[in-house]
């Protein structure tokens, strides 16, 4: 018989715990939430002031005896579930469950699973902190609410099934309102004159960009006015007027929180924000290491602090000493957001001293990869700025002004061994111009004028999309992920080369929620709402009477949007297709995977068919026309009409004017395919 229990979300940190603690302690795993609102029904009590009636999860009976059979036996039960407010509620649900006396039941959090966390956090047990269960529960219910009462709406006038998500609906509205920015964007012509110059002493060339006209700036933006200063400049004296010298510093990244995190993989491992948080559960849970056993490799990822533990900070300066010098070396605080929850640190490595080329053979690829991203990530954030050595100059042309920028890396400190992605283009490295001096002439060589055209601001990718969540104030680290996962699932986007497009489904609903229930789907409301939540968890509002003063307005709003919309019909989009069988023109329908043909006199005619979408390019191996699908993982590919028939043509690539197709590429769609195929049979 032990006599400490301790019950943790997963087996992975059971073995990982296990091995710290004494022989009389037993640790097992709850296999994450073991109670919840019931699936078929709101499960939210309205007239009993909102009372959720939770039920134990289906399938987890026997676990759950097994779990009340072992807290029996045990002296003491120790609840080690996640350190944030649905880690919270897990243990506030287990010990409702195990029904063992209050005093026999303690809660213990960790921000990292090593054997002093641990050990401290068992020693140092607390009461459940009922102030985080409460702020889970309120995000729980009013999410319960909204989707129960909103979803009934879309079925009636899109189709059954759908559903809206508070927190969701808001992300779809910011993709469709980003593409309607697009649609709607007319491109402005403006030019750009560049000067290839000669330094007459060095014969070294460089480049300068025209800036304007009597020291003031200058926008070109016809042909018109780009040839009259073209005119001007063509055969004139290129005077130096202005040197500046000076040095430039670039401090490195803070530590990641779990927003930058999910960007950075994004950005530079292509990971998808679902399989970048399913690493680093795996690499915080534990991972086994020969000759170490199995240990827990990073912090606590739901977090949106950038504090780091003095401990941490001594172990890397010294590892920074001893691998790059201490001129490597700086001691770095960075401020922590005003609306971070700052309860853990910022994701870093639990043992600095283990490098990632350590562990590259104990674990998966991935694994590697995502640990080496927030090792050096890490490393870097207490490390030097790197240093430029800076020019800047000012040349005169009759009275137009041209300017040229040069920089140098004179030290790289933390560039040595990370530096930040970005999500629009690669920052150009400027060269160092030669060593020009004021009053000097140097030669003109070329004249390039550029025309160029003012772009649309560009489609959300999944990292882009995070950070105007977390900028706007909507949701919290644990939430980014399953927000972005549900839209996809539920195909109101897509993800097309990593840019989110709004699906017709999508933007229907869209339409519909945003006229019908704007005082709930949008920005500030939702970002509110975070505000309130985070008030509860800190005990200043009582979770109830949020919902309450929630609730009125919102079911005012529901029944007046039901009333209005009673005798409204959403005609269906007619299309130009004929049904073959009753000569009726068929209409656009939703379905499962997006739009299709469906005749409208159903049910006497059944008749429906795939929407077929083809490329102006013929097909490179018959000349046939090219038609875009998508498998069964929304991933288009491109094939011939005449396929199977006559012509094998298939490819993911979409063919370019006289490109030669390698046969090759047929295999790997093929075999996508057939999986498509047999799902669908079995």
């Amino acid at each position: 018989m032990a006599d400490k229990l301790v019950i943790v979300e997963s087996p992975a940190k059971a073995n990982t715990i296990k091995k710290f603690l004494g022989g009389n302690t037993k640790v097992v795993a709850s296999m994450g939430h073991i109670r919840d609102l019931p699936k078929s029904k709101m499960g939210i009590d309205i007239e009993h002031d909102f009372e959720p009636q939770y039920i134990n999860i289906r399938g987890k009976g026997e676990l759950i005896k097994s779990l009340k059979k072992e807290a029996k036996k045990a002296k003491k039960v120790y609840l080690a579930t996640d350190p944030d407010r649905e880690g919270e509620a897990i243990a506030w649900h287990l010990a409702k469950i195990l029904e063992e006396n209050k005093e026999k039941i303690t809660r213990v959090t960790f921000n990292e699973i090593t054997k002093t966390a641990v050990q401290k956090a068992i020693k140092s047990s607390r009461d459940i902190d009922i102030n985080l269960v409460d702020a889970q529960q309120a995000r729980r219910v009013l999410d319960r609410i909204v989707g129960y009462k909103i979803s009934p709406v879309l079925w009636k006038k899109v189709k059954r099934g759908l559903s809206a998500g508070r927190v969701q609906s808001v992300a779809v509205k910011l993709i469709v309102d980003r593409e309607e920015e697009i649609e709607k964007f007319i491109p402005e012509e403006y030019w750009n004159i560049y000067a290839e110059l000669e330094d007459k002493k060095s014969k070294k060339t460089f480049e300068a960009r025209f800036y304007g006209k009597d020291g003031k700036k200058q926008e070109i933006h016809k042909k018109e006015e780009c040839d009259e200063i073209l005119k001007n400049i063509k055969n004139q004296k290129y005077i130096i007027t202005e040197v500046k010298k000076g040095e430039r510093k670039r401090t490195p990244a803070p530590p990641f929180t779990t927003s930058t995190m999910q960007q950075e993989a994004s950005r530079k491992l292509g990971f998808t924000l679902k399989k970048t948080m399913s690493i680093a559960q795996g690499l915080y849970e534990g991972v086994k290491i020969p000759e170490k056993g199995t240990i827990g490799l990073i912090t606590y990822m739901r977090t949106d602090s950038t504090r780091i533990s003095e401990e941490a900070r001594a172990v890397a300066k010294e590892e920074i000493i001893k691998i790059y010098g201490e001129e490597f070396y700086e001691n770095r605080y960075y401020k922590t957001n005003k609306d971070a929850q700052d309860a853990h640190e910022g994701i870093r490595p639990t043992y600095i001293n283990i490098s990632p080329e350590e562990i590259k053979e104990a674990v998966t690829k991935d694994q590697y990869k995502l640990y080496k991203l927030i090792y050096n990530r890490f490393m870097a954030s207490q490390m030097k700025p790197a240093i430029y050595d800076t020019m800047s100059v000012n040349i005169k042309v009759n009275e137009y002004d041209f300017k040229a920028n040069g920089q140098n890396l004179k030290f790289k400190g933390f560039m040595t061994l990370y530096v930040e992605g970005t999500d629009g283009e690669e920052e150009k490295e400027e060269r160092m111009l030669p060593q020009l001096e004021e009053k000097q002439e140097v030669l003109l060589q070329k004249l390039n004028p550029k025309q160029s055209f003012t772009e649309p601001p560009p489609r959300y990718t999944e990292a882009s999309l995070v950070k105007a969540l977390e900028e706007k104030g909507i949701g919290r680290p644990s939430t980014y992920s399953p927000i972005i996962t549900t839209i996809l699932e539920r195909r109101y986007i897509e993800k097309i080369q990593k840019q989110l497009y709004p699906t017709e489904l999508g933007k229907v609903v869209n339409k519909l929620l945003t006229e019908n229930f704007q005082d709930v789907i949008n920005v500030e409301f939702t970002a509110k709402i975070e505000d309130e939540f985070d008030e509860i968890a800190e005990g200043k509002e009582e979770w109830k009477k949020m919902i309450r003063e929630f609730y009125g307005p919102f079911e005012e709003e529901v029944e007046k949007v039901e009333k209005e919309l009673e005798h409204v019909k959403i005609e269906d989009e007619v299309s130009d297709v004929q049904c073959e069988k009753c000569g009726r023109m068929m209409v656009y329908k939703y379905g499962k995977y997006g739009k299709f043909l469906a005749c409208p006199g159903y049910p006497e005619c059944k008749n429906t068919k795939p929407i077929i979408q083809t490329i102006d390019i013929p097909c490179p191996k018959c000349g046939g026309k090219v038609q875009v699908r998508k498998t069964r993982r929304r991933r288009n590919y491109y094939i011939c009409e005449n396929n199977p028939a006559s012509c094998d043509y298939i490819s993911w690539n979409k063919p370019k004017e006289g490109e030669k197709w390698e046969e090759s590429e047929k295999e790997d769609v093929e075999k996508e395919i057939k999986k498509t195929i047999r799902k669908k049979k079995a």
